[in-house]
């Protein structure tokens, strides 16, 4: 009987482990795996081109983590990003405005978008996911009309400064996806909305009853979701120097990969931006490799779903064993 229980607190203490740290040796062996198989991996101007890709990605996984964290999920994030990319750009160009305040006026639109998408959801009840593809569709649409699917360009060599900057030798995207992700670090740690997350995520009825405002819960997390994908969508937008219909493009899968893999769970309740961070560490790593690697696009699209697919299949397993 002693052995027996050995063994099953053995086994209990190894399964705590792998949830807790598995995710940062998938990270490990992925680093280990690409260095040996491509030289030109493990050298510092390649690790600093992954950290600034992901940076995007990680500004929006933070207020995407906030949603799955409330039994949601948002797949307008990456057409916001879009929107916000291509209303910045006109502002500046067309309309003649100073970057300051093209960027306040897209960032404003993204948290208004966001909160919209809280209020439908919230108050008519809704599905998130018809709400957030229905926005989708339509953000996606009128980015459209606003360019007419052309390119915008022209901007004051001064707006480089965000997306192509430095601070030392670290690239300001990737200050800005650190400071993004301890805001949100500190947002489900340290404050009591952080904590209204977990609750409704665990049992929106059980956080009704105890007294929180669900509702407005779920304004907030939206509206935040939709802010930092206005962040992201700034930033690409200073990278690449031109407003393109395609910068979010796809963007909510990347994401939601991200996320789930971190740890983030579908179901809601339980997840941490830091292992978010690991999650998107290895999406980046994982694609940096595959290009270093000559391995076709097609190939990298299927590997990617497989990815996904694995993570949500993997949390399903785990809530339904913790219930």
């Amino acid at each position: 009987m002693n052995k027996i229980t050995t063994f099953k607190g053995a086994g209990n203490g190894f399964s705590a482990f792998a949830k807790q740290f598995g995710i940062y040796l998938v990270l490990l062996a992925l680093l280990i795996f690409f260095s040996i198989a491509s030289e030109n991996f493990l050298n510092s101007h390649n690790l600093l081109n992954v950290a600034r890709q992901v940076s995007m990605l990680g500004i929006v996984a933070v207020g995407f983590a906030f949603v799955l964290l409330l039994g949601g999920i948002d797949l307008s994030v990456g057409s916001v990003v879009t929107l916000v990319n291509i209303v910045c750009a006109w502002l500046m160009v067309n309309a003649g405005w100073h970057p300051v305040f093209a960027v306040v006026v897209a960032l404003a639109l993204s948290a208004a978008i966001g909160f919209m998408n809280g209020w439908i959801i919230a108050n008519i009840q809704m599905p998130p996911i018809i709400v957030t593809l229905a926005m989708l569709i339509i953000i996606e649409g009128v980015a459209y009309l606003i360019c007419d699917g052309l390119p915008i360009y022209g901007f004051p060599e001064s707006f480089a400064v965000i997306g192509q900057g430095y601070v030392g030798p670290i690239p300001i995207p990737v200050v800005i996806m650190a400071i993004v992700m301890a805001l949100g670090g500190f947002i489900l740690s340290k404050t009591f909305f952080g904590r209204y997350f977990y609750a409704v995520g665990g049992n929106e009825e059980a956080a009704k009853l105890s007294g929180i405002d669900v509702n407005r819960v779920k304004y907030l997390v939206y509206t935040l979701s939709g802010f930092f994908a206005g962040v992201a969508g700034i930033v690409i937008l200073s990278r690449t120097n031109s407003g393109q219909v395609l910068s979010g493009k796809g963007f909510e899968f990347d994401v939601l990969t991200a996320c789930v893999l971190g740890g983030v769970s579908v179901s809601g309740g339980f997840g941490k931006i830091s292992n978010v961070l690991a999650g998107v560490l290895i999406l980046g790593v994982l694609s940096n490799g595959l290009v270093l690697l000559d391995v076709s696009q097609f190939v990298q699209m299927v590997i990617k779903g497989v990815v996904l697919l694995v993570a949500v299949a993997l949390d399903s397993l785990q809530h339904r064993k913790e219930s």
